[in-house]
């Protein structure tokens, strides 16, 4: 009974002090002719190695920002910013504009028919379209 009881009593422990991130999802405005991409194709809009579509980034202290540049790109958000710094240098290219939150990149997605951002899946609605769900 003991080793039951604390073994439930570890899972739980561990479970609560795991982050729990959100599911991470890439939109783009709801009349765009997109209705699917890869990883590949929205990592290269967001590593400025297409300008097709516009990007649309969350703040930098964003936990999905973070989250979404590791599993979309392989690439931390510092190393996804020094690769826009250069393309801005070199002039190939301007920094995507960043918005405070999911709802904010949603807002600026609805409103730009050739706007690409990443939310929480939660705070989808008609206004945009998945194209991408990060695994």
């Amino acid at each position: 009974m003991k080793k039951s009881m604390f073994a439930l009593v570890a899972a739980f422990a561990v479970s609560a002090s795991a982050p729990a991130f959100a599911e991470v999802v890439v939109v783009v405005n709801a009349k765009a002719a997109e209705s699917s991409m890869t990883k590949d194709q929205v990592a290269q809009f967001f590593l400025g190695k297409s300008s097709a579509m516009t990007p649309v980034d969350q703040s930098e202290d964003s936990p999905l920002r973070a989250e979404f540049y590791k599993k979309v790109t392989d690439k931390d958000a510092s190393q996804a910013k020094a690769l826009w710094s250069k393309l801005v240098f070199t002039g190939k290219a301007t920094m995507p504009k960043e918005v405070a939150n999911s709802a904010a990149v949603k807002a600026a997605v609805a409103a730009n028919p050739k706007a690409i951002g990443y939310m929480d899946k939660a705070s989808v609605d008609a206004s945009v379209k998945v194209v991408y769900t990060a695994p």
